[in-house]
Order: structure tokens, then sequence, then C-alpha cells
């Protein structure tokens, strides 16, 4: 009889062995630039196009997992750039990463910190997608991952900041009609602030007073301007300011935190751990803006909120314009915390002409759904990707 011919033996990638193999094969930063419906202004900067840096690592087993780093028209908001978050990814934070097991979560970010300090953006984007990686390869959910969670959907703010009030009244009404938001942040700073009261005065003329109105002024007002302002902005029954005074201001901050009836949203005066008890100890506002690219990552921000709340401060799910992507990984998080008071406003992906994925978050009844699926759920639209990514020698 001729010898039996012996099964070929599945390769790693293919056993169930390789398929718990989760060693970091490689990691790549794309820069991405995507177009936006308007302009979008704050006090110090205004974009029409929204950069990112898409991360993606590839594990031993196969599994390719995607994350996001945002920004607003370059080192302004913080230090980051997209130039500079893709430096740091691709000449610092992969090679630390190189054959480390993607699954050990806490071992990972420390390595990542004494690769770089700070450079948070870049940080977060690599555990999101490490995060992304792991529930692939487990078909679990990120918020798995995280505790688990207690809600499946969230309450969206949108942001007006066009800075013509009859093109925010417009806007506003429309998505009132299909029921998007009812929560609406309106950004100031970027004009006087006389023109700021009657930009809001007209708003709140145009909306009624069952619309929730928050302020956001970008760290644009003085302590004084603030005593001078807020009065007016009591009597338009503003429900939040954030960020009124410089980020280093924090005395004044706390002054004038202590002189008005609304609460202060922290944002700016507080990206690490350290800076958010520091804030919060000198009584610098009652609500925190939670934000991947303040705390460097899912876990860090899971801190943060423990943080917050036993200071006994709210929660405001923050962002930064981030496209479905980043928005899923502040999900993935926001999905598992006990409490989160003030929602989210991860409006990013729709203020995009086009996103980056197959299939967008879904917006619906005022709420945004937590996306189902394993990783963070999100599917990358490849053409849309490569539409969108920066071409070699442009700036």
């Amino acid at each position: 009889m001729p010898p039996a011919i012996a099964e070929p033996s599945p390769t790693p990638d293919q056993s169930a062995a390789g398929m718990r193999d989760m060693r970091i094969r490689s990691i790549v930063a794309t820069i991405l630039e995507a177009p936006t419906i308007r302009r979008h202004k704050l006090s110090n900067t205004e974009i029409a196009h929204q950069g990112f840096v898409l991360v993606r690592v590839m594990l031993v087993n196969g599994v390719t997992g995607i994350g996001e780093a945002s920004t607003l028209g370059g080192p302004r908001w913080a230090e980051e750039s997209v130039e500079s978050i893709q430096a740091v990814i691709e000449k610092y934070l992969a090679p630390a990463l190189a054959d480390q097991n993607a699954m050990m979560f806490e071992a990972n970010a420390v390595r990542m910190s004494k690769a770089a300090t700070r450079n948070f953006a870049a940080k977060a984007a690599v555990e999101s997608a490490l995060f992304d990686a792991v529930g692939r390869t487990l078909d679990l959910p990120a918020s798995a991952l995280l505790g688990g969670q207690v809600r499946d959907r969230i309450g969206v703010i949108w942001a007006l900041a066009s800075g013509d009030s009859g093109q925010e009244l417009e806007e506003a009404r429309e998505k009132l009609r299909l029921r998007q938001h009812k929560d609406f942040k309106i950004k100031l700073g970027f004009n006087t602030p006389d023109a700021d009261v009657r930009r809001l005065q007209h708003l709140r003329a145009g909306l009624g007073d069952d619309v929730r109105l928050i302020v956001d002024v970008n760290q644009a007002w003085t302590e004084a301007l603030c005593l001078r302002l807020f009065p007016a902005l009591e009597e338009l029954g503003v429900a939040l300011i954030e960020q009124p005074v410089p980020a280093s201001q924090r005395d004044a901050m706390a002054r004038v935190a202590s002189r008005t009836r609304i609460p202060l949203l922290i944002d700016e005066a507080a990206f690490t751990n350290t800076e958010l008890a520091s804030v919060a100890s000198q009584a610098c506002g009652s609500v925190y803006s939670l934000k991947l690219v303040k705390s460097g990552g899912l876990l860090e921000l899971k801190r943060a909120a423990g943080i917050a709340q036993a200071f006994g401060i709210e929660l405001y799910g923050g962002c930064l314009l981030e496209s479905s992507i980043g928005a899923a990984a502040h999900m993935a998080v926001f999905s598992t915390l006990p409490k989160l008071e003030w929602g989210s406003e991860h409006f990013g992906p729709r203020i995009l002409v086009d996103d980056l994925v197959a299939a967008p978050l879904v917006f619906e009844e005022f709420e945004i759904h937590v996306p189902t699926g394993p990783g963070l759920g999100m599917t990358l639209d490849e053409d849309k990707v490569r539409f969108m990514a920066r071409k070699a020698g442009s700036q």
C-alpha cells in the first residue's frame, strides 16, 4: 500500500493557538484629512478640514485593530499635531510595543509612557487599536474588556460654531426636527463679548426655554470679563460653561466658579489625573470633560472618571471632532461608567462630509448608539481612507 499522505498542519494563523497569539507584529500610522460640512470656529482657530491619524495594529494571528487620533487645526488646542502624532507612533511607540502581547494593556501603557512623555493623542490612538484587535480576536466588544456596559445609548450634544446666529438657529432647528439633538453647545470667544451675548440671546429666543444651551469659551475670557458676562448667561438659562479662562489660571477659575450659579466644565485645565485632582481640590469647576486626547488611553480615561467622581464632580463625555472610529473608542469607555450625568458631545461623525467607516455610528432619538460587534465595532471603508490619506509631499 502506498504510504498515507499526511494532511498539512494548520499554519499558526489558522490554528486555535495561532488565534490566541496576540503578539504585535506591526503598527502603522496614516495621516488623513477629512472635509467638514461647515467651518468650525474656536477662540483660537477654525477648521474646514479635520485632521486624523489612523492607526492600524497588526497581530501575529492576522487580526488588525484600528484606532484614531484627532487634532484641531494643528498644535493649537494641545501640543500635538497630526505630523507629530504620526512621528511619535512610528519612531517611539511602535518599537516599544513590537512583539508584545496586545492583551497586556497595562504593561503596554507603561511601555508607551517610558517611550514618550505626554503625547496623549498618539498613545490613545494606539491603545484604542489594541483594544480593537484584542476584541476582534476574542469576539468581544471593547466595553467587555473594560468591565462591561451599563448603557447601550448615550445622549448626544451638537455644537454650534459658525458664528452666524441665523445659520446656527436654522441648523439647530433641523437637528430638533430630525430628533438627533436637543442639547446644543455654542462656541464663544472668537467674537467680541457683546456679540457673543447677542448671539446667545438670538438662539435662546429662537429655540425656546426647553432647549438646553451650553457654552464653551475655550479659555478666551479674563476673570473680570467672566464676572461681567456671567449674569447675562444666567439670565439666558445657560446650563453649563466650559473652560472660560486660560487653563493655567486655576485660581481665577476657582474664584469665577464660586461667583456663579452656572456650573463650570473643566476641560483644558486638566489633562493628567494629577492635574484633575489638583483642579478638583481647588474647586475650579463641578463638571469634568472626559477625552482620550487628554487621558492618553481608555484605561486612564476610566481612572479619570473615578477620580472626578471621588471629588463629587459630574462627568461630561467630551470630544475633539473624532470620526466614528475615535467616537466608538470613547463610547466603549462611556458605556461602562456607572454615571455620565451630562451625556456626550460626540457629534464629530456627523460634521464630516464623509465618515471613515462603512457603517457610521447611529444617531437616533437624541442619542448615540453604542456600537455592537467585536472590538470597537467599526469597519474601515478603504476607498474613503485612500481618498482622504495625505499625499506624499503635501502639507
